[in-house]
């Protein structure tokens, strides 16, 4: 698998402009960004959560940050999601390789503000072999509906 089938779609609809960068197979996103020899803090990290009962939310941060659960509650009653959770959220997607556009998944996404602040950012291909990498401006395009705030 080199990227997901949604995740393809929706670039290939918003005519993004991107590159894929294969890496070594790793297992989380900071793992990624050191395999790739890219800066964590561009690495987008998706956390996904739910309310128990069925609603999920993405959460994206650096993959160099921790998602501080107290900032999320703030809107909800929010939980991190068991992994065995995900596969009929991300059919087309290796389990735990899940790219941080919940918008082409129909995911509400929050999204914090201390990765909007980069130039460009990497995100899991939906794979563990490989990143998408795109400019800010051309990801915030991607997620018009995302909540942006301070999440770690």
């Amino acid at each position: 698998m080199r990227m997901a089938k949604t995740l393809q779609n929706r670039l290939d609809k918003a005519n993004c402009d991107y590159d894929i960068i294969p890496h070594p197979h790793s297992a989380t996103s900071l793992e990624s960004a050191r395999t790739a020899g890219v800066p964590a803090e561009r690495v987008a990290k998706s956390v996904m959560l739910d309310d128990r009962h069925g609603n999920y939310i993405m959460a994206v941060l650096p993959a160099n940050r921790h998602l501080d659960m107290s900032k999320v509650r703030m809107s909800g009653a929010w939980q991190l999601t068991r992994e065995s959770g995900l596969p009929s959220l991300f059919g087309d997607c290796e389990r735990g390789a899940v790219p941080a556009l919940g918008d082409a998944y129909q995911i509400k996404m929050l999204l914090d503000s201390s990765l909007t602040r980069q130039g460009d950012v990497y995100l899991e291909a939906g794979d563990h072999d490989h990143l998408i990498h795109m400019s800010m401006e051309q990801y915030l395009k991607l997620v018009p509906r995302a909540e942006v705030r301070e999440l770690s």
